[in-house]
C-alpha cells in the first residue's frame, strides 16, 4: 500500500504536500466549529417545564425511530459490504502499486463502511441537535426575533459543518493512503454514503409525511383545529417526522451528494493525472472543498437580522452571498497561482452560479412572496381541484426552468474546456461544476436544518399556548423554513444530476463506450425501462405514505371518539401509539424502493450488456431529475399557499379556502418530502452500483481491453435471482396495501 506515495510521485511539490495537510486541518476545523456551535446552542435556555416535556417527547421519538431504522438495514449493509469486497477482489481493477486484489477488496469495503458510517453520523447527530434547538428557539422568540433566528440557523449549521468536515476528511484520507489506487476505494466510499442516504430519505420521508397527512386530515379538515393542537394524537409524531425526514434524511442526502461529487471529480482527475503527469487535477477539487469549509464558517456565523421586522430570508441570503464571494476569490487564486489555468476557476464558478440561480429559482416558485404561491392560494377560492391544477401547472413550469439552468451549466463547462478534443476534460469540468455547486454545503444544510427547527419551535409554541408576539415570530420563521427546505432540495437535485453525469463519464472511460446506439433494440429497451424506474420508485414511496396515513387517520379518529375528556382538553391523547404506527410503517416499506435501486442496474447489465446499461443510466438521470424537481417544487408551493391562507388571506383558518389548501398540502407533502427528495440518492445509487458491478460483467483479454461475459449459467442465475428480488419486493408492497383494505372492511 502506498502510504508514502507523495515521496515517490515525481510531480508532488512541497506546496502539494502541505496543501493535503492543510486540507485535513481545515476539515478538522469544520468539525471543531460544529462542536463550538453545539456548546453555544446548548447554553441557551430551553423554556418552561411544559416546553421541555414536549421537546423531550420529540427527541425520544426521533431517536427511537433512527435506532429501529439502523437495526432494520444492518443486515443488508453487511451483505452489501461483502458484495463490495468481492467486486474489489475479483474485478476491482489493476492496482498501480501491485497491491493484491484481496487488499483492494478490503479497502473498498472499508471505504463503503466509512461512507455509510459518516452518512449515518451526520444524520443522527444533526437531527439530535435540531431536536435540542427547537424549544430554545421557541423560548428566544419571547424576547427577540433576532435571537430566535440566530439560534435556529446556527443549530442548523452544526449539521452543515459535520457534512463539510466528514465528507472532506474521508475523501482526502482515502486519497492520501491510496493515491493512484484511490478510485478503486472511493467507489466504495461514495456507495456507502449514498446507500445510507437512500434509506434515511425513504424511511424518514414515509414517517414524516404519514404523520403530517394523518394529523392534517383529521385535525384541520375534519375537526377544524389548529395544526399543532395538543388534542391531536398525531401532533408529536408530526414533530418527530420533521426531524427524521427533513433533518436526518436531508443531511444524509446532501452528505452523499458531497461525497459523490468528490468521488467523481477525483476519479476523472486521477485519469487526467496519469495522462498529463500533473497532480493538480486531483488536488484542486480538494482545495476548493477546503475553501468552501472556510467560507461556510465565516458566512454562517455572520447570519443575523438587521432588525426585528426583517424577513429572515434576507439575512440568510446575505450569508449565502458572502460565502459565494469568498469561495469565488479562492477559486481564482488556486486556479491562477497553482494550476496556472483559469479554466479551473471558470468551471467551479459555474457551479457556484448554478447553486445561486437554483436557490433564487426555487425561492420564486415556492416562497409566499412571489406570484406562483400567491396564484395557487388565490385558486383555493374555487376549491381544492383548481388549487391542485394551479400547483401542478407551476410545478411543471419550474421543472423546465430548472433543467434549462442545469443544461446551461453543462454547456458552460463544455465551452470552458471545449478547446480540447478529449471529451474527458469536458466531463471533468462538469465534475468541477458539481464541486463548485456544493462548495457552500455548510450554508445549504444550515438552511435546510433551520426548516424543521423553526417548524418544531412553532409547534411547541402552539401546544403550550405562547403569547401572540412569539407565535407571530415563529410563524414567520416557519414560513421561511419551508422555503429554505425547498431551496436545499433544488440544490440537491441539481447536484445529483451533475454527479451522475460525471460518474456516467467515468463509466464510459473505464469501459470504452463512445456512443449509446438507440437503434439497437437492447439499448432502447433498457432506455425505456430506465425512464420508468423513477416513476415506479415514486409510486412505491407515495403509496407507502398513503397506507401509513390511513392507519394514523383511523387511530386519531378513534382516540377522539373513545378517550373521555380529550376534546374538552381535560385528557391527553396517546401520542406514543401514533409514533409507533409511523415507525412500524416506515420500516415495513423501507427496503422495497432500496432493493429496486440496487438490483435493477445489475439485472439490466447482465441481461442486455454494458451499452444497454449506459442507456438505462441516461434515462434514469433525465427522468429522475425532471420528476424530482416537479414533485419538490409543487409540494413546497402547496405548503406555503396553505400558510398564506392561515395568515388571514381568503378567510383564514377554518374557511373553505383553507380546507382546499389543506387538501393541496396533504397531496404535496409526500411529493416534496418523500418521493421527490428520495430520487436524488436513487439516481446516484443506480449509477454507483452500475460502475461497481460493471467490472463483474467483463473479462480482460490478452493484449488489453475486455470482452463482455454475456449469458452464462452464472449470469443467468444472477438475472433470475435479481428479478425474483424485484418481483418479491413489489409483491410485498402490494401485500401491505391489501392489509389497509382489510382494515377498511
Amino acid at each position: 500500500m502506498s502510504i508514502t506515495l507523495l515521496e515517490g510521485f515525481h510531480v508532488a511539490s512541497t506546496f502539494e504536500k502541505w496543501a493535503l495537510i492543510a486540507i485535513v486541518v481545515v476539515a478538522l476545523l469544520g468539525l471543531l466549529y460544529a462542536w463550538f456551535l453545539t456548546r453555544q446552542t446548548l447554553n441557551e435556555p430551553e423554556g418552561n417545564e411544559k416546553m421541555r416535556k414536549i421537546a423531550n417527547a420529540i427527541r425520544t421519538g426521533g431517536n427511537a425511530y433512527l435506532k429501529t431504522q439502523f437495526r432494520t438495514i444492518a443486515l443488508l449493509v453487511v451483505i452489501l459490504a461483502i458484495f463490495v469486497f468481492l467486486t474489489g477482489w475479483f474485478a476491482g481493477g489493476t492496482s498501480v502499486y501491485n497491491n493484491p486484489p484481496w487488499l483492494i477488496g478490503l479497502a473498498r469495503m472499508g471505504g463503503f463502511l466509512m461512507g455509510a458510517l459518516f452518512s449515518g453520523l451526520v444524520g443522527y447527530i444533526g437531527m439530535n441537535m435540531a431536536m435540542r434547538a427547537n424549544a430554545r428557539v421557541a423560548e428566544a422568540s419571547r424576547t427577540s426575533f433576532i435571537k430566535a433566528l440566530k439560534i435556529g440557523y446556527r443549530a442548523g449549521t452544526i449539521t452543515g459543518m459535520l457534512t463539510d468536515g466528514l465528507g472532506l476528511l474521508g475523501g482526502t484520507i482515502i486519497f492520501i493512503l491510496f493515491f493512484e489506487d484511490a478510485p478503486l476505494v472511493l467507489l466504495g466510499f461514495g456507495f456507502g454514503g449514498t446507500l445510507l442516504a437512500l434509506f434515511m430519505r425513504v424511511g424518514g420521508g414515509i414517517y414524516t409525511k404519514a404523520a403530517d397527512v394523518g394529523a392534517d386530515l383529521v385535525g384541520k379538515v375534519e375537526k377544524g383545529i389548529p395544526e399543532d393542537d395538543p388534542r391531536n394524537a398525531a401532533v408529536i409524531a408530526d414533530q418527530v417526522g420533521d426531524n427524521v425526514g427533513d433533518c436526518a434524511g436531508m443531511a444524509a442526502d446532501i452528505f452523499e451528494s458531497y461525497e459523490v461529487t468528490i468521488v467523481s471529480a477525483m476519479i476523472l482527475g486521477l485519469i487526467l493525472t496519469i495522462t498529463t503527469g500533473q497532480l493538480y487535477w486531483i488536488i484542486f477539487p480538494l482545495l476548493v472543498r477546503a475553501a468552501g469549509v472556510f467560507s461556510s464558517i465565516i458566512s454562517t456565523y455572520s447570519v443575523k437580522s438587521t432588525g426585528e421586522g426583517e424577513n429572515a430570508m434576507n439575512a440568510i441570503h446575505r450569508g449565502y452571498i458572502l460565502a459565494a464571494c469568498i469561495s469565488i476569490v479562492s477559486f481564482f487564486l488556486f486556479a491562477q497561482f497553482y494550476c496556472h489555468d483559469l479554466r479551473f476557476f471558470w468551471a467551479t464558478s459555474i457551479g457556484i452560479a448554478l447553486a445561486v440561480v437554483i436557490q433564487f429559482l426555487t425561492d420564486y416558485y415556492t416562497s409566499t412572496e412571489h406570484k406562483p404561491v400567491k396564484e395557487i392560494a388565490k385558486s383555493s377560492k374555487t376549491g381544492a381541484a383548481t388549487l391542485l391544477l394551479s400547483g401542478i401547472g407551476y410545478g411543471y413550469e419550474s421543472t423546465v426552468m430548472s433543467v434549462i439552468v442545469i443544461a446551461l451549466s453543462i454547456v458552460g463547462s463544455a465551452i470552458v474546456w471545449g478547446a480540447t478534443d478529449n471529451v474527458l476534460y469536458i466531463f471533468y469540468g462538469i465534475a468541477l461544476c458539481g464541486i463548485g455547486q456544493l462548495t457552500l454545503t455548510g450554508n445549504n444544510i444550515a438552511m435546510d436544518s433551520f426548516g424543521p427547527i423553526a417548524d418544531n419551535a412553532n409547534g411547541i409554541a402552539e401546544m403550550t399556548g405562547m403569547e401572540p408576539k412569539a407565535r407571530k415570530i415563529l410563524a414567520d420563521l416557519d414560513a421561511v423554513g419551508n422555503t429554505t427546505k425547498a431551496v436545499t432540495k433544488g440544490i440537491a437535485i441539481a447536484s445529483a444530476v451533475l454527479a451522475a453525469v460525471a460518474l456516467f463519464a467515468a463509466f464510459y472511460e473505464d469501459y470504452d463506450l463512445k456512443t449509446i446506439n438507440l437503434i439497437q433494440w437492447k439499448v432502447f429497451v433498457a432506455f425505456l425501462i430506465g425512464g420508468g424506474i423513477p416513476f415506479l420508485f415514486s409510486s412505491l414511496a407515495i403509496r407507502a405514505v398513503g397506507r401509513a396515513a390511513f392507519f394514523i387517520v383511523n387511530e386519531v379518529r378513534w382516540q377522539f371518539a373513545n378517550i373521555k375528556g380529550l376534546w374538552e382538553g381535560t385528557a391527553e391523547p396517546d401520542y406514543s401509539k401514533v409514533v409507533s404506527i409511523c415507525t412500524a410503517a416506515a420500516q415495513k416499506e423501507l427496503l422495497t424502493p432500496a432493493l429496486l435501486a440496487i438490483v435493477s442496474p445489475i439485472v439490466i447489465g447482465f441481461l442486455f450488456g454494458l451499452e444497454a446499461l449506459a442507456g438505462f443510466l441516461a434515462a434514469v438521470i433525465l427522468v429522475g431529475q425532471l420528476l424530482a424537481v416537479f414533485m419538490s417544487n409543487t409540494g413546497g408551493a402547496y405548503d406555503n399557499a396553505k400558510k398564506t391562507i392561515e395568515d388571514g388571506l381568503y378567510g383564514g383558518k377554518g374557511s373553505d379556502s383553507h380546507k382546499a389548501a389543506v387538501v393541496g398540502d396533504t397531496v404535496g407533502d409526500p411529493l416534496k418530502d418523500t418521493a421527490g427528495p428520495a430520487l436524488n440518492p436513487l439516481i446516484k445509487v443506480i449509477n454507483l452500483v452500475s460502475v461497481i458491478a460493471a467490472s463483474l460483467m467483463v473479462v480482460p483479454i490478452a493484449g488489453g481491453g475486455f470482452r463482455e461475459v454475456g449469458l452464462t449459467p452464472v449470469t443467468i442465475t444472477v438475472i433470475v435471482v435479481g428479478l425474483l428480488i424485484i418481483v418479491g419486493a413489489f409483491w410485498y408492497s402490494k401485500k401491505q396495501e391489501s392489509f389497509a383494505k382489510e382494515d377498511d372492511k
